[in-house]
């Protein structure tokens, strides 16, 4: 799905990537748990998910509870909506964004250390 979206995916991830809508950031195709949801929000804890021609709603409502339990909220978007109403798609999103309380204090908890393989290759030579 990663290398060869479909084009509802292809014209929300052009919505959702650099940080466009309301300057969240978002992921495509992040694993969480045994899942891989279609778009997060890591800071706000929000899952977009795509639905096709494909998906089944009683494994999606088991998927969803799992997900919920681990905090994520989802919101559904079924892909013959996306098109003609990107803009309101977006505006669904954001709203859900705007209440969503942050998950960690900016900046996030767990930054990559600069440096730190340099240190830690320097420290082996001596």
């Amino acid at each position: 799905m990663r290398c060869d979206p479909s084009e509802p995916e292809k014209r929300l991830w052009g919505k959702l990537s650099r940080s466009q809508l309301g300057g969240h950031k978002f992921r495509r195709q992040s694993v969480i748990g045994p899942f891989i949801v279609d778009f997060l929000c890591p800071q706000k804890a929000l899952i977009v998910e795509m639905d096709g021609d494909t998906h089944v709603d009683s494994s999606d409502d088991r998927r969803d509870a799992a997900l919920g339990e681990m905090g994520y909220r989802i919101i559904r978007v079924v892909n013959h909506e996306a098109i003609p109403n990107i803009d309101g798609v977006c505006e669904t999103i954001l709203s859900a964004l705007e209440q969503a309380p942050d998950r960690w204090a900016s900046p996030h908890p767990n930054p990559s250390p600069e440096g730190e393989g340099l240190i830690n290759l320097q420290g082996q030579d001596s």
